[in-house]
């Protein structure tokens, strides 16, 4: 999950609209139709076929409920497009594993190659490999370390993430003298928890009655969440507003939240899991929004590699190629718009 740079292109609206965006037509005739969502039963827009591509797809071992939410955005989207033949992998969290079913692919001479990495530098020369041998690259959310390694990236926004939750929090809480905030984070050897964090207390700065009082790291899991956050409980006996970083580890705070029979704080949590939307839209619990880092995104990455095999551009720009780089907004779900996004909702 990559840090942002200025080369991003930043689509604004839902991220949504976003895979919309991309699905409405990669062609450069314009659609009149709507496009359906990403990962939808309905077809997609631009469902004419066209130039036979075959698309190489990368990426870890689905080990959290994200990870494997990509897999099945992309493997949905590829079956949406008759002239689309899919290849996927295993999957690995080992980098030398990784890189050799990115190898096996290369030698099948697929068209366009979309890679998720484990580790974005440690990838970045498999990644020169397939844009050497005349396979494009589709580098999706974990960045490689040089441009040269990808023909487009497309990914969330993780610095986004936590100004959004920030300034969400900040809003609900603008007229509270003194009110203070906790965090827990994701996994501090990873940067982007660093820029999660560092978007939160960006936006903190902007309402200077609110103060961050503590911090915790957890692993996105389930147990570290409520690992983590029974500790916070013990440690902080009062605060007005928790970020979660992440939903998995979430499930696992919410079951702190609910052993320690506190109810006296709001939580924000991140990326758009099925059961965090689903809270949200009972109302019953202090689980009050959460952020997205929609793994529609994968959805997305089949349509730029079908688009790029194809020689096609995106519809709604102007431009004959596709961008080089996509970086999508990280909408705030709340119970007003839940309805909206619990189809992206993930498992």
């Amino acid at each position: 999950m990559p840090e942002i740079s200025r080369r991003h292109l930043l689509l604004g609206g839902a991220a949504v609209s976003a895979g919309a965006l991309l699905t409405a037509c990669t062609s450069n005739e314009p659609k009149a139709q709507d496009a359906a969502p990403a990962g939808s039963a309905a077809p997609a827009a631009d469902d004419k076929p066209g130039t036979p591509v075959t698309i190489g797809f990368a990426g870890p071992q689905a080990d959290h409920g994200w990870l494997n939410a990509i897999n099945d955005n992309a493997e949905r989207r590829a079956k949406k497009y008759s002239d689309v033949t899919l290849e996927i992998t295993e999957g690995s969290n080992d980098t030398a594993t990784q890189i050799g079913q990115v190898q096996t692919l290369i030698n099948k001479k697929v068209d366009v190659l979309v890679i998720l990495p484990a580790d974005g530098k440690a990838l970045t020369q498999i990644g020169l490999q397939a844009m050497k041998a005349g396979i494009p690259v589709i580098n999706l959310d974990r960045i490689f370390a040089s441009p040269q390694a990808y023909r487009c990236w497309i990914g969330g926004d993780n610095y986004g993430m936590g100004l959004n939750a920030g300034n969400f929090i900040g809003e609900r809480l603008k007229d509270k003298p003194n009110a203070t905030v906790v965090e827990l984070a994701g996994m501090d050897s990873l940067e982007l928890t660093k820029q999660r964090t560092q978007g939160f207390d960006d936006a903190l700065k902007n309402y200077p009655n609110i103060r961050k009082v503590a911090r915790q790291a957890a692993d996105f899991t389930v147990e570290s969440g409520q690992a983590k956050m029974a500790q916070l409980l013990q440690a902080q006996s009062k605060f007005d507003a928790l970020w979660n970083h992440d939903d998995d580890q979430g499930v696992g705070a919410l079951r702190a939240v609910a052993q320690a029979g506190r109810k006296d704080f709001l939580m924000v949590g991140g990326a758009g899991a099925k059961s965090a939307m689903d809270a949200i839209k009972a109302d019953s619990s202090v689980l009050k929004a959460t952020v997205l880092y929609p793994p529609t995104m994968a959805a997305s990455a089949i349509d730029l590699a079908r688009a790029l095999g194809q020689k096609k551009g995106v519809g709604g720009m102007s431009e004959l190629e596709i961008p080089a780089s996509i970086t999508l907004y990280s909408a705030v779900v709340t119970k007003e718009n839940v309805d909206e996004y619990l189809p992206t909702g993930f498992s």
